[in-house]
């Protein structure tokens, strides 16, 4: 039997215990990763899908941390550096997204926002980066979205929050080559089950429909299985940023 590809590999995904990062999480555990899972306050969640994930035969560790807090982030690296000794992959998931109007944005939104989508990734990839390139070569990959590239006015905290995202990574990808290839996912709409279908996006996107966790995990393996690609951001959105 051939070895997975990610084989002795470790991966943190944040925010990995739902939805997204649970796709993402599931997919880079089954093609050989050990897996650090962080989460905020879906504790029973975490700990069940690390245990899934030791069944597969992989490591698997949840962590609860703010990653928008320093010293949550510092304390959260300080334990993988202990109990994995190293560090392959981070993928920069956590984020929060809530349709306001712009004139009833609070300033404590505004902050939130940026906190929980923006400077986290900024906290994250600056603690990562020395564990990744101890082993010469490392993979961030930050996941921005659909809303970082086009303006929707009920969103425009969330927007200017992801562009940052999209902007901090082509920063990252210059400021952290060659031994680090940092690159974006940037999803369009989501869906998983149970939840009703996004109508207008499936009319607007040329595949006519949305998307699911498996599309962005694809797109994700895809980068932390490349070494030649860097700085680059990919809408996986069924080709509703064409419309």
């Amino acid at each position: 039997m051939s070895e997975k590809p990610l084989a002795g590999q470790v991966a943190l995904i944040t925010g990995g215990a739902k939805r997204i990062g649970r796709s993402i999480i599931e997919k880079l555990a089954a093609e050989g990763a050990d897996i650090v899972i962080n989460y905020a306050s879906s504790q029973m969640e975490a700990e069940s899908l690390a245990s899934e994930i030791r069944k597969l035969g992989r490591r698997a560790l949840a962590i609860p941390a703010n990653v928008s807090k320093k010293q949550d982030v510092q304390r959260m690296f300080q334990t993988i550096e202990r109990e994995f000794s190293r560090l392959d992959i981070l993928v920069n998931n956590a984020g929060m997204f809530f349709e306001a109007d712009f004139l009833d944005i609070t300033e404590e939104q505004w902050d939130n926002i940026m906190a929980t989508n923006l400077k986290a990734q900024f906290l994250c990839a600056q603690a990562a980066a020395p564990l990744l390139k101890r082993n010469g070569r490392g993979h961030i990959v930050n996941i921005s979205s659909l809303g970082g590239m086009l303006p929707w006015p009920k969103f425009t905290h969330y927007c200017v929050s992801k562009a940052g995202v999209i902007m901090l990574t082509r920063c990252l990808a210059r400021a952290l080559a060659p031994e680090i290839l940092v690159n974006s996912v940037a999803p369009g709409t989501i869906q998983f089950p149970g939840e009703g279908p996004d109508e207008d996006y499936v009319r607007r996107a040329p595949l006519h429909r949305t998307g699911k966790g498996s599309d962005i995990a694809d797109a994700v393996f895809y980068f932390v299985s490349s070494d030649f690609v860097t700085g680059q951001i990919l809408a996986v959105d069924g080709g509703r940023s064409l419309t």
